[in-house]
């Protein structure tokens, strides 16, 4: 592991030097803290020691409001939440659908998840490989059998695919909502917990504010989804939102100058994008007076 570690440190100071990056601008320490760490921190050489930036896990919702293009938002909560065999930390797999075009939305995911091409990656036109090992695999079959047991509507999948390597169908569930009329959040395990895997749960919604309360109703808060044609509805979601991206009328769309990371248990911190620079950047403040200045 030792050799392994050192040949990837030589790889990134090669790639660096040959980019043209001056030497001693990058320094790669190795070491614990105890050791390496403290005698960093307490260098007076040292100007900056940053905190740890994390990007963690997500449940993000996937909100399609009435006035919305059906067949355009069925696409892309399709690609939100099947992307890399559901395995996406960022995946929309809470998608929130209005009561009004709520069947016409959950036949149409239905009949998309039945046409999704499983099998090897490798191969042109496949569009979902396995899960990455056994465990992951297991997990997200009793999530599916919970959302079973639990009343939620399977609407398409929940079986393995094949008795070799880990394929799972593309999994579709209607009627996910909460078990008791009183509670005012959902808690079905599969509108509950990052199942990462490619189980899709479609829950009915009312009106705005009602959905912007379940949406938060989450220790998550990494990123969302809004599909309307309504700027107002849009503008009202973005600010309604605890969470760290909100894609409007799209989904997944990534850039290294926007800034991404998430709220609550979804990380600290930001990567890319000049937030992810501002802890290791010195601001110096700069004051001249002016020559018989007025106010004198």
């Amino acid at each position: 592991m030792t050799d392994v570690i050192h040949n990837q440190w030589h790889l990134i100071y090669s790639m660096h030097y040959k980019a043209g990056l001056p030497p001693g601008v990058l320094n790669v320490i190795t070491g614990f803290g105890a050791t390496a760490g403290a005698s960093l921190c307490s260098h007076m050489d040292v100007d900056k020691q940053s905190e740890v930036t994390l990007e963690l896990g997500g449940k993000s919702p996937f909100i399609v409001c009435e006035d919305a293009d059906v067949d355009a938002a069925v696409e892309a909560a399709h690609f939100a939440l099947f992307f890399n065999q559901g395995q996406c930390c960022c995946a929309g797999s809470r998608t929130f659908v209005h009561e009004s075009i709520y069947d016409e939305f959950v036949e149409k995911a239905k009949a998309r998840a039945l046409k999704r091409v499983v099998g090897d990656p490798f191969k042109n036109g496949v569009e979902q490989g396995p899960q990455i090992d056994s465990a992951q695999f297991e997990k997200i079959m009793k999530y599916i059998r919970s959302g079973v047991e639990n009343g939620a509507t399977l609407e398409s999948g929940g079986q393995r695919i094949g008795s070799k390597g880990y394929y799972i169908q593309p999994t579709v569930f209607s009627n996910v909502q909460a078990r008791y009329l009183q509670l005012t959040m959902d808690n079905m395990l599969i509108a509950k917990d990052e199942i990462f895997g490619p189980v899709q749960s479609i829950l009915k919604f009312k009106d705005l504010e009602e959905v912007i309360r379940r949406a938060n109703a989450t220790s998550y808060g990494l990123a969302s989804g809004v599909f309307t044609q309504n700027m107002d509805t849009a503008n009202t979601l973005m600010r309604a939102l605890r969470v760290g991206t909100v894609w409007i009328n799209c989904y997944d769309v990534f850039d290294a100058a926007i800034p991404f990371g998430g709220y609550k248990m979804s990380g600290q911190g930001r990567v890319r994008g000049i937030y992810s620079l501002r802890s290791y950047l010195q601001v110096k403040a700069v004051v001249t007076a002016l020559k018989n200045p007025a106010w004198l």
